[in-house]
């Protein structure tokens, strides 16, 4: 028997590519850099958010 389908994966993933594509779409190749450089700090900086966070209410 199959189950409903709560959550598509692979849609959420296209949805996000397409989000990210019509942001950078008329971007020059610098200005793509620039924004996956800026994008991926502020990637670093929730991770080590989160990893500090969970210390804190392991402790």
């Amino acid at each position: 028997m199959k189950t409903k389908k709560t959550f598509d994966c692979v849609a959420m993933k296209r949805r996000g590519a397409e989000r990210i594509y019509s942001q950078i779409a008329d971007m020059t190749f610098e200005e793509q850099l620039a924004f996956w450089q800026e994008r991926t700090g502020l990637l670093r900086k929730h991770q080590q958010a989160v990893k500090t966070e969970r210390k804190i209410s392991v402790s």
